[in-house]
């Protein structure tokens, strides 16, 4: 058995390396090396002013020096991590809420299942656009008695009187779709948990909180590793929906950072700050994302 599978293992496992190859790994090098260039998508400029080659038009930290230099690009930034820490509490709270309710359910407990995880198969943009039609036509003529007609008339009036509004939208939204997949995580960890734990904490007279806190909790930290980890990557890379529910506005204080690498281009056209954006962007999501799996990680050790 051992020799067949040293025999079919590479063979298997060379088309998926070479699409990571060609997809990912030498896309992202190229990206890192044009963010230190005058790079306009068809050509590069030079510090000149004149369309040279690539290692003549070498800026070094010019286009990370204008990244943060831009208004909007610091405060999309911001707004990217309030909304992220919001997400990151409120999509595992509801997750674990309806892990905790599917798994109480006697019957017919995947009729539940499905209904939970069905707003995640929807697209981004789609998704976007049903909140979108909601905002626009029940929030809308709820809050202020009037039907809602013209585009974004909503969020458009939520980030006028106050941007942080907007916010709690694409986080209603967020939760939506995201606490059906994280759900499944958590049904699986609890379905890790042994009826014994919880039947030595009865006879130790533990309640229900007791035993939520002490035994729960404590088992299901594999499960918060990964959760929390899903929940963070998929958070700050949020694009079609915010592009959706904002119509593409290209206000910083309106716009998550994934966003703004998009309006980068679209406005002056300058791939290379966009470029030297996203590996900032890249730097903060993989620091964050690593830093908060170690943590976990820790807590599952001491568990054992």
């Amino acid at each position: 058995m051992s020799k067949l599978y040293k025999k079919w293992f590479f063979p298997f496992v060379l088309p998926a390396f070479a699409i990571f190859l060609i997809v990912v790994l030498i896309p992202f090098i190229i990206g890192i090396f044009y963010s230190f260039t005058g790079w306009r998508g068809s050509f590069f400029m030079g510090p000149n002013g004149r369309t040279t080659n690539p290692f003549e038009s070498f800026l070094g930290l010019k286009n990370y020096i204008a990244a943060f230099k831009q208004e909007s690009f610091r405060s999309a930034f911001l707004f990217s991590v309030k909304f992220t820490v919001l997400a990151v509490i409120a999509v595992n709270v509801v997750a674990l809420a309806q892990a905790l309710l599917v798994n109480a359910i006697g019957k017919a407990v995947g009729v539940f299942r499905a209904t939970f995880f069905l707003p995640n198969l929807l697209g981004g943009l789609s998704l976007g656009f049903i909140w979108l039609f909601i905002f626009n036509n029940i929030f809308t003529k709820v809050l202020f008695g009037k039907e809602g007609v013209i585009p974004i008339k909503f969020l458009t009036y939520m980030t006028d009187k106050d941007p942080n509004k907007l916010m709690f939208a694409i986080l209603i939204m967020a939760v939506w779709q995201m606490s059906g997949y994280m759900m499944v995580i958590y049904t699986t960890g609890l379905a890790n948990i042994s009826d014994d734990y919880y039947e030595a904490a009865s006879i130790d007279g533990a309640n229900a909180f007791q035993k939520f806190f002490k035994i729960t909790i404590p088992m299901l930290m594999p499960s918060f590793t990964i959760v929390f980890f899903l929940v963070l990557s998929r958070c700050f890379m949020l694009l079609d929906q915010n592009i959706a529910l904002t119509n593409n506005a290209p206000q910083g204080y309106r716009m998550l950072a994934a966003q703004v690498l998009k309006v980068t281009n679209d406005t002056n056209g300058n791939y290379g700050i966009a470029q030297a954006e996203a590996v900032i962007f890249f730097l903060v999501v993989a620091t964050i994302s690593i830093t908060q799996t170690v943590i976990l990680k820790g807590k599952e050790v001491e568990m054992q």
